[in-house]
């Protein structure tokens, strides 16, 4: 499958991420904790992180594995 992961950095220190596997907000520092918490109760917030997984992540993918396929 495909995994989409959406990283938030702050002086190189990732704070926050989305990961599409788990479908939501992940902190990994206070801030990002708050952040996460908040995000992921607007739904709103979250479905544009679930439909960049569509119209990017598997978009491309497609496009890769053609390429592969008809490589061979």
């Amino acid at each position: 499958g495909i995994e989409f992961i959406d990283s938030y950095v702050f002086n190189k220190a990732e704070y926050v991420r989305f990961n599409s596997t788990v479908g939501r907000y992940v902190g990994y520092t206070e801030y990002g904790l708050k952040n996460a918490e908040a995000w992921n109760s607007d739904a709103g917030f979250l479905g544009q992180e679930q439909a960049e997984l569509e119209r990017f992540c598997k978009h491309n993918a497609d496009i890769y594995y053609s390429a592969i396929r008809d490589k061979t």
